[in-house]
């Protein structure tokens, strides 16, 4: 403070005060321009015109019936907030409208020299677009400038919306007016906002608006939209975008990354399954080992199938753990895509992220019981399921087939033996039961080995011929007496 001269030092401090207010208020003060789309609050309604702050020094003039539907009623009212166009910039006044309007070719070129959207009607479709009455005068809508993607005629004809005026020729008889441009200068306007307020890394929530064979369309604001892969739209394995996601869906994505692309539009590229989180975060909290669960299998390869036990997260059937009554040479032979399975979980590996499951023994291992089952001198009725040279093969149980060699049945007193055919029941007694080799051994009621050969050789050579054929349903028995086999010769 000046000591000598207080007063001079207060009126330095007064201007020093009122440079920084006006500096402050011209920084918030909205440069506009014609052409310009604003938005503004109601600040009055007279009887003839609508005062608007826009932001400026200078307050807008809106016309009142600019804000009047079709009714005459007012659609806004004080302290409501409304978009307009700026038509004028003066030193005094700024001149508003929701879109241009008048009649004749002046108000024509002078809708199309300032960039004013006008209103237009969408009468009829034409040769290469729509006939569109703008300002009392017919005009034309190329196809591709009706929309930034393609319109179906019969979503628009009919309607009224807004348009660009680009060529007024021949005293207004060739007018050309575009949709598309509009959208696409609203939609530059919109998405310098969004870039200002979005960045890459962040979720955002949009609704989906379209579809592709390669993905998704998301609106994350009016007129911006993002894409998302098909690989990006679910942890799942789907072959369709339509499998994830429907149009009008509400959806939260990440982006992925903001990037122009050679023609210097802006591309944003976006991913639902990022925004949900990586599935194999909780599986240790939701899947454990020895577990039944149900899944759907999502793809078949030539050692076995996937399947889906939760969203995105898959294990594999092995081929060896599809069945146990039969030897499984190609998946599909068992399996198919979409099929809901139960599936044991055999083995899990967080690390390497690999599920093991097995078909069979979700369904449990029918010769688990055998030996309480099917005892040694039990009588069991069953049906034939196959008859060869050395004998014939009879299902017990579901998985559970014994056989009654060629042997026995031709020493056997029972000539009608020799008569079994496929389908046919027949009682038999249990003679011989091997769970580690799966296999059973049959014999008529009442039959009594003779002392020629001892029954167990004769049994292994019946299992044997029986292995050597390949009689399907019985690999797995034939594998394991083929091996008891080999250690026997050694």
């Amino acid at each position: 403070m000046n000591m000598e001269n207080p007063a001079a030092t207060v009126a330095e401090d007064a201007t020093e005060d009122f440079a920084a207010l006006f500096e402050a208020q011209e920084a918030k003060t909205v440069r506009l321009q014609a052409g310009q789309k604003v938005t503004g609050t109601v600040i009055e309604i007279t009887a003839d015109a609508v005062l608007v702050d826009v932001g400026s020094k200078v307050d807008g003039v809106m016309d009142r019936k600019d804000i009047l539907d079709a009714e005459g009623q007012e659609i806004v009212k004080a302290g409501d907030t409304l978009d307009a166009w700026v038509v004028a910039v003066k030193a005094h006044e700024i001149r508003l409208s929701r879109s241009a309007s008048g009649s004749g070719v002046a108000a024509l070129e002078d809708a199309r020299d300032a960039g004013l959207p006008v209103d237009g009607r969408v009468t009829a479709t034409c040769k290469g677009g729509f006939t569109v009455d703008v300002m009392g005068k017919r005009a034309f809508c190329p196809g591709s400038q009706m929309d930034i993607a393609q319109a179906e005629a019969e979503s628009v004809v009919g309607r009224t919306l807004q348009f660009l005026i680009t060529k007024v020729e021949s005293y207004g008889r060739n007018i050309v007016v575009s949709r598309r441009a509009l959208l696409e200068r609203e939609r530059r306007e919109t998405l310098a906002k969004v870039l200002e307020e979005v960045h890459a890394g962040d979720v955002v929530e949009g609704r989906i608006t379209r579809l592709a064979p390669f993905g998704a369309f998301m609106e994350i604001a009016p007129a911006v939209e993002g894409m998302i892969h098909i690989s990006e739209l679910s942890w799942a394995r789907i072959a369709r975008p339509e499998d994830a996601v429907s149009v009008g869906d509400t959806v939260q994505a990440k982006i992925l990354s903001i990037a122009e692309d050679a023609k210097g539009n802006t591309r944003i590229s976006l991913s639902c399954k990022q925004a949900a989180g990586d599935p194999w975060a909780d599986v240790e909290g939701r899947l454990a080992a020895g577990s039944v669960v149900e899944g759907r299998v999502v793809r078949l390869t030539p050692f076995g199938a996937f399947v889906e036990v939760l969203p995105g997260v898959e294990g594999l059937v092995h081929i060896s753990e599809m069945s146990w009554s039969k030897r499984v040479v190609k998946a599909e032979d068992v399996l198919h895509v979409n099929d809901v399975v139960s599936v044991k979980i055999k083995d899990i590996s967080l690390e390497k992220r690999r599920i093991s499951l097995s078909l069979r023994d979700a369904e449990g291992d029918p010769w688990a019981e055998v030996a309480t089952t099917f005892p040694v001198g039990a009588v069991v009725t069953g049906e034939v399921e196959s008859q060869s040279k050395f004998g014939v093969f009879v299902t017990l149980a579901p998985s559970i087939t014994g056989l009654l060699p060629m042997g026995i049945i031709k020493t056997s007193k029972k000539a009608d033996l020799t008569k079994l055919q496929k389908g046919d029941s027949v009682t038999l007694v249990i003679q011989n039961v091997d769970v580690a080799a799966r296999r059973i051994s049959l014999a008529p009621e009442g039959y009594e080995a003779p002392a020629a050969a001892p029954r167990r050789e004769r049994e292994d050579s019946s299992w044997k011929e029986h292995t050597s054929a390949g009689a399907g349903g019985m690999n797995i028995m034939a594998n394991a007496l083929q091996a008891a086999l080999s250690r026997k010769s050694k």
